[in-house]
């Protein structure tokens, strides 16, 4: 596939000849599109939360929060500029709900995620079920599921948004409404799905068509005992350090059919291996601090800093204090299409 194809002037003639039919020559583009490893535009890059949370403090007192519909920054990756892209097939931004604000009720096609930066207390209400968020909850929105946010609290919230806009967009598979009112009626109490689905029990007859987790919130909380359970092994992966997946509880696969979420503990002092996937990866410490080395950069980052590793690059990490990240990725589907592929530097 290496091979260079000569240009003659015949050969430029009828690549015109049949440019005029809306046909071209695989030979010319072949390398392009079938590649021996992956190639992305996408670059390692990181995005301080110190600076962005200013950026968004000003963007608060120039634009309501109904006005937006969603008062958000968009992290776009430096080498997919223009496209609202952090990788190529994941959507990222941060979000501000300031005190008083109600970001109207919607609803679309598109899956979200949303990680818990900083602020306690503001809500959101997702299929009729409200929840009040804290800092490390990781929180669905399904696809398709009306959800409204508000802050009745005297402290800004900030969170992380993940979706995947991309993949919809590639299927040409959109569809989006707004509700009728800005909030939705609350049809369950407080903490209602977690406490049907998050204790490794279910109705005797559960059904459910529906791929997506039916635990919404995930509570920092309960997260962090997991972390603190599993820590007490030692048993530390030398890539990974100690690494959870989020899961659904219904069928113990990814907790969202297109978009994988991870938490991960580094203990102080701990260095990783080399390792590399094929699945570009958005990152962010909710604790700690540290350096990652992606590609043949290295950033040093420390909690709410957002970082993102593109696909098959090499990275590694090191702790100066204990850390706790949180990442999320388009793992899913590339395992569901047998495309996920992973690889530990041997050294």
């Amino acid at each position: 596939m290496d091979q260079i194809v000569q240009k003659t002037p015949e050969r430029e003639a009828f690549y015109r000849k049949i440019d005029d039919q809306n046909l071209s020559a695989l030979w010319n583009v072949l390398g392009d599109l079938i590649t021996p490893q992956p190639k992305s535009a996408c670059r390692p890059h990181i995005w301080q939360f110190d600076g962005i949370r200013s950026y968004m403090m000003e963007a608060g007192d120039l634009i309501t929060a109904k006005e937006a519909e969603r008062r958000v920054l968009i992290l776009e990756n430096p080498g997919l500029r223009g496209q609202s892209k952090v990788t190529t097939s994941l959507y990222a931004g941060v979000q501000l709900v300031t005190p008083g604000d109600v970001a109207p009720a919607h609803r679309h096609s598109q899956a979200a995620l949303r990680f818990i930066l900083e602020g306690k207390g503001a809500y959101t209400t997702v299929a009729g079920e409200r929840t009040n968020m804290e800092p490390g909850d990781f929180v669905i929105t399904p696809s398709m599921a009306w959800h409204d946010h508000g802050n009745e609290t005297s402290e800004p919230m900030f969170w992380l948004d993940g979706l995947d806009i991309p993949l919809v967009q590639f299927f040409d598979a959109s569809f989006a409404e707004g509700a009728n009112d800005d909030q939705q009626t609350i049809k369950r109490p407080l903490g209602d799905s977690y406490a049907r689905y998050g204790h490794n029990l279910l109705p005797v007859d559960h059904r459910s068509s529906s791929k997506t987790s039916p635990v919404f919130n995930y509570p920092y909380v309960y997260t962090r005992e997991a972390l603190e359970a599993a820590k007490r092994k030692q048993e530390w992966d030398p890539c990974h350090g100690l690494k959870l997946r989020y899961i659904n509880p219904v069928s113990g696969e990814f907790a969202m059919p297109t978009i994988g979420a991870f938490i991960q503990l580094l203990p102080k002092g701990f260095h990783t291996t080399r390792y590399r996937s094929t699945d570009a990866t958005v990152m962010v410490p909710i604790e700690g601090r540290g350096r990652s080395r992606i590609g043949d950069r290295t950033f040093e980052w420390g909690p709410r800093d957002i970082l993102v590793v593109p696909s098959w690059t090499w990275v590694t990490h090191e702790a100066d204090q204990e850390a706790v990240l949180f990442s999320f990725s388009d793992r899913p589907v590339q395992e569901k299409l047998d495309l996920f592929r992973e690889q530990r530097d041997a050294a």
